[in-house]
């Protein structure tokens, strides 16, 4: 059975707008250096952190992303695919409330696909869920919660080279997670705390999900994004070892 199958014909024909190397719109991705994660817009060098300061829900939000030097292997097509690990992790009014590991490769024609993520949902330094939960062949390991839900395959990121009008699906397993991003703008200007970032692609991100609410983000080259927003929620980059080229 073709793996890709359970997405259908939307990822292989959006990964052909977003420069896929292949003109077969049935072609799976492949992954000779999964881990070369060098995508303009999503990199993923081991060691590396972001900060972020917003606000959410009318309180004070900090997010600090880690970039793990560890990996996770996946099992994609009968073969095993190691995966960069991103932590982020999330303050609001000073609590802790989100702890999430997220699991990222880099196809051979740039594109960055995602394969999941764990999430630990907190309240008063409890863990109280882990909606939103998904990985690619199910949970794996003895500390994965057993309700992660199972993808048959990972979800296109962050195309190749994302151009206006480009549509893609991170994550695509209704009704437990489902997001579809259109890149609205590309060659922008941002300015965050961090800096001013040039180039810089706007992405807006919709959702089925029932209460939740489009958001928009920046992604800047050599950074990945540095600024969001939504309703009820902004964040901007304070600080970075990331840096642009």
């Amino acid at each position: 059975m073709n793996p890709w199958k359970a997405v259908g014909p939307v990822i292989a024909v959006l990964a052909l707008g977003a420069g896929c190397a292949s003109n077969d719109a049935s072609a799976a991705p492949a992954f000779s250096h999964p881990l070369e994660i060098t995508n303009p817009y999503q990199p993923v060098p081991s060691g590396a952190v972001k900060v972020f300061s917003g606000s959410k829900d009318g309180r004070r939000s900090t997010i600090t992303d880690l970039y793990r030097a560890d990996t996770r292997t996946f099992q994609l097509d009968g073969n095993r695919l190691e995966c960069r690990v991103v932590e982020e992790v999330e303050f609001s009014g000073g609590q802790l409330v989100e702890d999430s590991r997220d699991y990222f490769a880099q196809s051979d024609d740039g594109a960055v696909y995602y394969f999941g993520e764990v999430v630990d949902e907190y309240d008063h330094g409890v863990i109280t869920s882990h909606e939103g939960s998904w990985l690619v062949g199910g949970p794996s390991q003895s500390d994965d919660p057993p309700d992660t839900a199972t993808a048959g395959t990972p979800g296109l990121f962050m195309p190749a080279t994302p151009s206006v009008g480009d549509a893609f699906k991170p994550e695509d397993l209704f009704p437990v997670v489902d997001e579809t991003g259109t890149v609205e703008q590309v060659g922008q200007r941002v300015s965050v705390p961090a800096g001013r970032f040039v180039p810089a692609i706007s992405v807006r991100e919709t959702t089925r999900l029932p209460g939740e609410s489009p958001e928009t983000k920046w992604y800047a080259a050599g950074v990945g994004v540095v600024r969001g927003k939504a309703k009820g929620e902004r964040f901007a980059l304070i600080a970075s070892t990331l840096r642009q080229p």
